[in-house]
């Protein structure tokens, strides 16, 4: 199901019953690009450590902006039945812009393009998008509505409101208490500035939002007074309302947080980066909960989340018979027959699908069978040891532990090329020198060395077996002890320590040997 700034407040509620009645969730979200396009030398790269890999990422969390929330909520028809429903809604978004308040974003020419070849609307994220803000931006709104300095920012609004105000006050002029004049096709963000500018510059005016736009009324001053001082339970320009109309998507996401479900994601390090929140409960990966079952039971290699979800749901899982019964809900039923990869809610309905699926495996494996029907929180158990822990794409170290520290890394080893008779050579014309035999990332060592790290072992392999003998090009494994220039000053210090300490206790000995 779709959701829009139309109609998302009123599905707030049975929103929240849906969280809340699930057992967990399946998180995607689309972006406006992916990666900042960095000065050389500066892009992620496997030598990366963690904090080196997000100073360089959060300049494209902050470049870019979210188009495309998908949530699958999963819940479990039935405690002793192993089958589960599965609600998917997909939210377009577009920032809050509100008084003062903009944001600035960027547009990533091939992740437009990526998403354009799977259909995505670009209309209902531009025309239609949910509101958000941070918390930061939540408190500058707050001030400006408490201390009554509302400002409106952009140059066409300026333009409109000073129209608007033109309008009204040769309107007052003529018209007796009790009038009323409506200014039409005011709606959303706009209907809000609009009454509160003109009720912060006009004392005699009383306004309210109708459907067709914003009705103004003529009252006197002390009416105007009880208007402002009454109940104010059915006034569209409360603070409170307005307040909760500007930070749209972020009232559902504090329903997520509070609700503490686990979620989970695919390759989702981006995606925490982006929400930029901290959660509450495990939060596994199923990018890394299915390298372990993967490698063991020989499936063949998926590149991308359906194809994982594909190999689930073939012969080749041992358990496909006995695996969890997951059903769309009647909102999602266009899920049921059709693919829609690289649609949030469905990738979000993948990620939870495969979760299942593969703590079904990881259970049957560790007692040998599966003889009743499984329950959630035996999935959990299993699932244990992938908790907080999320897949790290292009960095020193193959995920990361939200929750302790992180595990040695599992990538394949450094190499070292030692290059001759090829002079002013780069790190580009290094990447390009094996590039069709597969593909590294190069960090220059010293003047004629190279460093060279890729996350295939086969990669390894293949490099040390075709440039064994090649007469410019040395490769080798790389050894800390052996090749680190500080190892080697070192040696080369305490040698000729070493050799002046000789020398001077044979020239030191010579003359008492003599006597």
């Amino acid at each position: 199901m779709e959701l829009g700034a139309d109609g998302f407040e009123q599905k707030l509620p049975l929103l929240e019953e849906l969280i809340l009645g699930s057992d967990f969730l399946g998180l995607d979200i689309e972006f406006t690009g992916l990666r900042s396009v960095f000065p050389e030398g500066q892009q992620t790269s496997l030598f990366d450590s963690p904090a080196e890999w997000y100073l360089k990422t959060k300049r494209s969390i902050q470049q870019f902006t979210v188009c495309q929330i998908g949530l699958s909520m999963f819940s479990s028809i039935g405690r002793k039945s192993n089958k589960y429903i599965a609600h998917s809604y997909n939210f377009f978004l577009f920032p809050t812009t509100l008084g003062i308040m903009d944001s600035e974003f960027s547009f990533q020419a091939s992740s437009i393009l990526f998403l354009n070849q799977y259909g995505f609307d670009y209309n209902k994220f531009l025309k239609n998008g949910i509101p958000y803000m941070n918390e930061e931006q939540e408190k500058k709104i707050k001030q400006d509505l408490l201390t009554g300095n509302w400002k409106v920012r952009s140059t066409l609004d300026k333009d409109q409101m000073k129209v608007v105000i033109d309008e009204v006050t040769r309107w007052l002029e003529m018209a007796q208490e009790g009038d009323w004049m409506t200014l039409p096709d005011i709606t959303g963000f706009q209907a809000f500035e609009v009454q509160l500018v003109l009720r912060q510059a006009l004392p005699t005016v009383w306004t309210l939002m109708k459907d067709k736009g914003v009705l103004v009324k003529k009252v006197s001053r002390q009416y105007r007074w009880c208007l402002e001082n009454s109940s104010r339970d059915h006034d569209d320009c409360r603070k409170e309302k307005i307040l909760l109309s500007a930070r749209g998507f972020a009232v559902f996401f504090q329903m997520l947080v509070k609700a503490k479900k686990p979620l989970v994601g695919h390759n989702m390090m981006m995606d925490l980066l982006h929400l930029h929140e901290k959660f509450y409960r495990p939060l596994p990966d199923t990018k890394n909960v299915t390298k372990e079952i993967w490698k063991e039971l020989s499936f063949p290699r998926a590149s991308n989340l359906l194809e994982v979800y594909e190999v689930l749901n073939s012969d080749l899982n041992p358990t496909k018979n006995s695996c969890p019964v997951i059903i769309h809900a009647s909102e999602c039923i266009k899920y049921v027959e059709t693919k829609y990869p690289h649609e949030a809610a469905y990738d979000a309905f993948l990620c939870g699908s495969v979760l299942l699926k593969v703590a079904h495996l990881l259970l049957y494996r560790s007692i040998s069978g599966i003889r009743l029907e499984p329950t959630f929180p035996q999935y959990l158990d299993v699932l244990a040891p992938f908790v907080n822990q999320v897949n790290l794409i292009r960095a020193c170290i193959s995920k990361i532990n939200f929750a302790g520290p992180d595990s040695p890394s599992s990538r394949p080893p450094t190499l070292i090329l030692k290059v001759k008779r090829w002079p002013g050579v780069d790190a580009e014309q290094i990447y390009y020198e094996f590039k069709d035999l597969c593909k590294f990332d190069v960090r220059r060592f010293t003047r004629n060395q190279f460093l060279l790290m890729t996350n295939k072992f086969k990669d390894v392999r293949i490099v040390l077996q075709e440039y064994r003998y090649h007469p410019d090009l040395q490769v080798s494994l790389y050894r800390y002890w052996r090749h680190s220039p500080n190892i080697n000053c070192i040696l080369q210090i305490c040698g000729v320590v070493t050799a002046w300490a000789f020398l001077a206790f044979i020239l030191g000995g010579s003359p008492s040997h003599v006597q």
